[in-house]
């Protein structure tokens, strides 16, 4: 009877169990669908390119460096920069960066030295040097810094739009 008790029990659960399985579809382990491609973002193509101004005038004086929008006649105008990838966050030392100055009905194209090499290396750095000319005007001198890298990619940099941060040629 004991026997006879756990065999019928035994194909009630067997019989329970899988009338609860047909009620389920059958899984199939399969990997997971790759993800949706996603677009580029719009500035993937394009270089970030920032920067400022300073003072150029050598090492032996105590004023070299000092971020300044006003230069007269015969100082030196230091364009610094700086060249980003969008996607990776890294700089792009590959980048080549040119500064346009235009200034007296003329436009100059001054190309920018990258200072990530050398003695005193600084990663990430581009410099140029504009020494205002003695016939400049007075008054401001639109620039802007264009740069490419080996990839194709492409970038500019133009000063905010204020008058009083622009770059200007004084008395």
């Amino acid at each position: 009877m004991k026997r006879t008790l756990l065999l019928a029990i035994t194909l009630a659960v067997a019989i329970f169990v899988t009338g609860c399985g047909a009620s389920q579809p059958a899984t199939i382990a399969t990997q997971p669908p790759p993800p949706p491609t996603a677009p580029p973002p719009p500035m993937a193509d394009k270089l970030i390119l920032y920067g400022d101004l300073a003072l150029f005038a050598g090492s032996e004086n105590p004023e070299n460096c000092i971020l300044k929008s006003r230069y007269r006649r015969g100082e030196g105008v230091g364009f610094r920069m700086t060249a980003i990838d969008p996607l990776t966050g890294k700089y792009v030392e590959t980048a080549e960066l040119v500064v346009q100055l235009t200034y007296g009905g003329k436009t100059v194209d001054i190309p920018m030295r990258y200072r990530g090499v050398g003695e005193k290396p600084r990663p990430g750095f581009w410099t140029a040097k504009w020494v205002v000319p003695a016939d400049a005007p007075i008054g401001m001198v639109k620039y802007k810094v264009t740069g490419k890298d080996d990839q194709g990619h492409i970038g500019e940099f133009e000063p905010f739009k204020v008058e009083a941060s622009q770059l200007t040629v004084v008395e």
